[in-house]
């Protein structure tokens, strides 16, 4: 019966994969998964949990990180398993940048380094918001580090960065903070 069946299951097969896929109804499982193409962060889930970029995309103060995180190339990264742990400036932290600075950082151009400040505000793994301590360091993915320093009983990165929410997203979390955190 084994042997019947295998050679079945191949003509089937070879039947389906050389057919064109113009011809392929519409309501077919192949044309579904032609259509459903371009990476995790484009996968339609209205019922789980947000992954970061989802979460982010989501949020209209963060609309300047999402439109970074694009011009990086980093949202399928973002939107990959983890865990991750970003800090997601809102779009008045990117204000405080200089006008040019932040157009400049946007061309496809600049890609790297912007890929890099980006990287700078991701760590992999999850530390929540009350696992933040006096003096840890955390090594971004950019290769520096980061301090967490405690003023007036709450954790900064840096002594001059706040932490204005703490978010959970499917892949790791996502700490909103006021302040571009830039590489020294």
């Amino acid at each position: 019966m084994k042997n019947f069946i295998l050679p079945i299951t191949a003509v089937i097969f070879s039947f389906f994969s050389c057919q064109d896929s113009q011809n392929v109804a519409l309501d077919s499982p192949i044309k579904e998964t032609q259509v459903a193409r371009g990476g995790q962060e484009t996968v339609v889930d209205e019922v789980s949990t947000p992954d970061i970029v989802k979460l982010a995309a989501s949020n209209a103060d963060l609309s300047t990180l999402v439109e970074a995180v694009k011009a990086a190339n980093l949202a399928t990264s973002l939107s990959n398993a983890g865990p991750f742990t970003v800090f997601a400036p809102l779009n008045s932290a990117f204000d405080k940048l200089p006008k040019e600075t932040l157009t400049s950082l946007m061309k496809p151009e600049n890609s790297d380094q912007l890929n890099d400040i980006l990287a700078h505000h991701t760590y992999v793994g999850v530390i929540r918001f009350d696992q933040l301590k006096d003096g840890q360091n955390l090594g971004m993915v950019d290769g520096n580090s980061i301090t967490i320093k405690m003023v007036n009983g709450e954790p900064t990165i840096n002594g001059n960065v706040n932490i204005v929410a703490s978010v959970p997203a499917a892949n790791g979390i996502v700490h909103v903070v006021d302040t571009v955190i830039l590489p020294e």
